[in-house]
């Protein structure tokens, strides 16, 4: 059985996160839900996360370079 540490943390069983679809790294939140009740919930991921997953994709200037190539 789980118990909470003096630093308030608490491990929790592997089973119990594969049954939840939870894993290493996921980002959740962590709620009370009444008394004797903590709700953990992964966190959805924001539409807004995913700008600047190409950045250092291509070389700087590389767009411009690309369209003055178009006007020619």
């Amino acid at each position: 059985m789980p118990r909470i540490s003096s630093k308030h943390q608490v491990t929790l069983p592997v089973e119990t996160l594969e049954s939840a679809g939870l894993k290493a790294g996921d980002e959740v939140v962590i709620e009370a839900d009444g008394p004797d009740r903590i709700v953990v919930q992964r966190v959805a991921p924001s539409p807004t996360d995913a700008f600047g997953v190409f950045d250092g994709l291509y070389e700087p200037d590389y767009l411009e370079r690309l369209r003055s190539g178009e006007r020619a």
